[in-house]
This record gives C-alpha cells, sequence and structure tokens, in this order.
C-alpha cells in the first residue's frame, strides 16, 4: 500500500509542477530556461491499452497525444529540425525562433504504423534510434519480459546475480511492487547474466521473450523499407541495449561501432547521431561520451532534461532530452516541458 501511495503522490508532485511550469512559461517567467530548443525522447506511439497492471506505460503516448504535442510547440512559434541540424541551429543570431527535435528510442514497429501519419501530417522529422540485437532479434527487452511473466504468475521466483527474489503477484498493487524489486535486482548486478535468468525464468513460464521482440520491433528490412522515407533518419543505440557503464573498453567500442554498422548497412551511411541507453548514469558518463566522440558520432543524446542553448554544445556527446511521458499526456504539458522550467524545478 505505502508504495502505491508514493507512487500516486509522486505523479501529483508532477503533474502539479507540470501545471505550475505551464502558468508560469505563459506569464513570461524565467523565458531564457527554455534556451534555443529542445530535443524529445519518444519509445512507443500507440493507441491506449486497457488494465491495471502497466509498468511501462510512460513508455508510451497515444498518437492523439503526439499530434497535440506537435500542435502546441507549433503554435508557440517552435520550428521542427532534424536533430543533425541541431548545431547549425544553436549556432544562429540570438532571437531566432526555437526549434523541436524529436526521437524515439528502439525502432518499434508502432513508430512506423502509429507515429509516422502524425509526423507525416505536420510534415516533422524525426529519428529513430535503432537498436541492433532488438532488430535482429538476438537480444530482449527485460522490461517487457518482466511485465509478462508478473502479468501471468502469481508468484515469481528468480535467481538473479544480485541474489535470489521471491515475488508476490496476486494482485495489481504487488504486481507493480514486483516489477520494482526486479528492476532494482537487475541494475544491481551482472546485466547481461541478470537478463538471461529472467529468460530463462520466462520460457519456462511458457513465455518467448524474443517473440515478444519480433512482435514489438522493427527487423532489418522494414527499417530499411521506411530508410527511403524523407522525414525520417536513423541513429545508433548500441546491440544489447546494455548499461555502458560498466563494460570494458573493448565492450564499449563493439556496443557504438557494431550498432553503427548495422545503420550503414540498412541506410549506406554510417549514423552520425547515438543515444545511450537508459540515458542516465548507467550509460551516459564522461567516459562513454569519450568513447562516443571516438566512435565518429557527431552528437549523443542522453535522456537527463534539460533544454538546448550554444553552451549545450561543449559537450556535444552528452545532450539532454526531456522525456514525453505516457503518464502526463496533455499538450499543455509539453508546454510547460519545452519552457525549462520542470527541468529546473527538479534541479536539472
Amino acid at each position: 500500500m505505502a508504495g502505491r501511495i508514493g507512487q500516486r503522490l509522486k505523479q501529483a508532485v508532477i503533474t502539479a509542477g507540470l501545471e505550475a511550469s505551464f502558468l508560469m512559461s505563459r506569464l513570461g517567467v524565467a523565458r531564457s530556461l527554455r534556451g534555443h530548443g529542445v530535443i524529445f525522447t519518444l519509445h512507443h506511439v500507440r493507441p491506449d491499452e486497457a488494465g491495471a497492471f502497466q509498468p511501462n506505460r510512460h513508455l508510451s503516448i497515444t498518437p492523439e497525444f503526439l499530434d497535440s504535442a506537435i500542435r502546441a510547440l507549433a503554435a508557440r512559434g517552435y520550428r521542427f529540425l532534424r536533430l543533425q541540424d541541431v548545431p547549425a541551429a544553436l549556432a544562429e543570431p540570438e532571437g531566432a525562433l526555437p526549434f523541436a527535435v524529436f526521437t524515439l528510442d528502439d525502432g518499434f514497429r508502432d513508430n512506423r504504423d502509429h507515429a509516422l501519419p502524425v509526423f507525416e501530417r505536420h510534415g516533422v522529422p524525426f529519428t529513430i534510434f535503432v537498436c541492433k540485437g532488438l532488430s535482429e532479434r538476438s537480444h530482449t527487452m527485460w522490461w517487457d519480459t518482466a511485465e509478462a511473466l508478473i502479468a501471468a504468475k502469481s508468484r515469481v521466483a528468480l535467481c538473479l546475480p544480485a541474489g535470489r527474489i521471491d515475488l508476490d503477484c496476486g494482485t495489481a498493487r504487488a504486481k507493480s511492487a514486483a516489477f520494482d524489486a526486479i528492476v532494482r535486482a537487475l541494475m544491481a548486478g551482472d546485466e547481461a547474466k541478470g537478463v538471461a535468468q529472467l529468460d530463462a525464468a520466462a520460457n519456462a513460464a511458457g513465455i518467448n521473450p524474443h517473440a515478444l521482440v519480433a512482435e514489438a520491433v522493427m527487423d532489418g528490412q522494414e527499417l530499411a523499407a521506411l530508410a527511403g522515407h524523407p522525414l525520417v533518419s536513423y541513429g545508433a543505440h548500441t546491440v544489447s541495449h546494455r548499461g555502458l557503464a560498466q563494460l570494458t573498453d573493448t565492450e564499449l567500442l563493439s556496443e557504438f561501432n557494431e550498432s553503427a554498422e548495422y545503420v550503414r548497412a540498412i541506410t549506406g551511411q554510417r549514423p552520425v547521431t547515438f543515444a545511450y541507453p537508459y540515458g542516465d548514469a548507467r550509460s551516459a558518463t564522461v567516459r562513454t561520451a569519450g568513447y562516443a566522440d571516438w566512435a565518429g558520432f557527431k552528437l549523443s543524446v542522453t535522456t537527463r532534461p534539460g533544454t538546448l542553448t550554444p553552451a549545450s554544445m561543449a559537450s556535444p556527446q552528452l545532450l539532454p532530452r526531456i522525456s514525453l511521458n505516457g503518464l502526463y499526456q496533455k499538450g499543455r504539458y509539453v508546454e510547460a516541458l519545452a519552457s525549462g522550467l520542470p527541468s529546473k524545478l527538479a534541479g536539472g
């Protein structure tokens, strides 16, 4: 009960902050925080799904919300750019129109089926960050695996590198707590081993983690078919989608270069942009940024919130992005986020 109350309280606080930021932005408070522009992070774009247990709901927005987000930004004078055009935009003289960039991580099929028609309607370009291991079905998405396993079981027992956990999954509240426990355990130990052990438990329960990936993520042929679209750009997003900070130098270079070469094989050009898995301290560090630069990327994006100014180009391998979160789907919240006020209030 305490965990659920805590989650509701957190959402209420965030909602209040977004509402306050919207009002302050309309009043012109702290206008300088808007900077020159903003990069948005998206994952799934698809119709709403029903169900009390949706631990990954924050990763999914509706096409209607995406449409309202674009309309809200356009109404405030934003222009829409490709990610690779950000350095040129930041070099423009003071007073240029603000810009917004849309990026979508992992290459989900709904990006083509549901997001693309919205972007086409408004003529908005976007970048999809391709994860080789997901598109080739060699790796799995532990967050989807955990959700499917917990949803199917009333109790889940797992042996993970961080230790054995035995979880009650009998109610929606218990399922949410179980999911949080699995996240903590996976991130506390060897991620690759933990994911393999989670996959094994799912297979034993009749759930195929690789089939979940195949159902959700575009394969190489689908990506190649979409690559010629004038609004679409591709960036690299590693092979394994592991946190990068704990990897060896050799592993890091492999993650960067193999994923870039995969995109080159699809498009004929090596990508100049990269997105860190998770985008936080698990992957985006000064060390990993150095390797991203060494691998030849011109821009690399995190999930650390913030707006962009010319000073952002002092760290082009650690650019901030602001998430469009499925728990807060209102057009005015997009305007609030673009103002830079929520990031500042959160200590960003």
